[in-house]
């Protein structure tokens, strides 16, 4: 596993990241076919620089945490594009959630996964991952649960390689994926506040925006 972390700076939006981050993934061009895949909606604008600069498809990578009832901020599991489900087997035994409750969650959780799909791409397919690797970018990494889930459901679409890429995130954040590959993050915040301490515009996006970003020619 390669990691790259590098000192710290401060961002003034979201297309000023990504192109700092697009500096710092030129490494991913010697891996044959590349994608990008960003995490909506803040990591759109971040990841269409990074593609732009590669010259590569830019897609969505959806995923939804699958919270215990009563309890939505532990994840049961998550789901992701391309069918894809993650099961933290530990919290469903712990928790006793039952196959009926448990259903009764994939179908919420996947008719929202299959909403913000049609709101994203419409009726266009996701870009193919199998076989390339895959730059998988966010605006900043706090918890890094969300990033964790894509990155595990990521590997169940059989991409030669994962590479996660954010502009800020706090120390250690190579540690939180050990199933990436490679983790390149160019500023790292010792007294770390969240991702939008580390940047001067942190407005955030419609439906709207991220629709509008997708649809630039290099995104397909």
């Amino acid at each position: 596993m390669s990691h790259h972390i590098f000192a710290g700076r401060h961002y003034r939006n979201r297309v000023h990241a990504g192109r700092i981050l697009a500096d710092h993934v030129e490494r991913c061009r010697e891996s044959g076919r590349v994608v990008v895949l960003a995490l909506p909606r803040g990591g759109v604008p971040v990841a269409r620089q990074v593609a732009e600069h590669l010259d590569v498809p830019l897609d969505v990578f959806l995923v939804r945490k699958v919270g215990v009832p009563d309890q939505p901020e532990l994840a049961a599991g998550a789901i992701a594009s391309g069918g894809v489900v993650v099961l933290n087997d530990e919290v469903i035994q712990g928790t006793g959630i039952t196959d009926s409750e448990w259903n009764t969650l994939m179908r919420d959780e996947t008719a929202e996964l299959e909403r913000r799909a049609d709101i994203y791409r419409g009726a266009c397919e996701p870009v193919d991952v199998s076989g390339a690797t895959v730059i998988i970018v966010d605006d900043g990494i706090a918890t890094g649960a969300t990033m964790r889930a894509a990155v595990r459901a990521l590997r169940q679409l059989g991409p030669a390689a994962v590479a996660v890429a954010v502009p800020v995130g706090p120390p250690g954040v190579e540690e939180q994926f050990p199933e990436a590959d490679r983790v390149i993050c160019p500023t790292v915040v010792e007294s770390f506040r969240g991702v939008c301490a580390a940047y001067d515009d942190y407005e955030p996006l419609s439906d709207a925006d991220v629709r509008e970003m997708l649809s630039h020619p290099r995104c397909r």
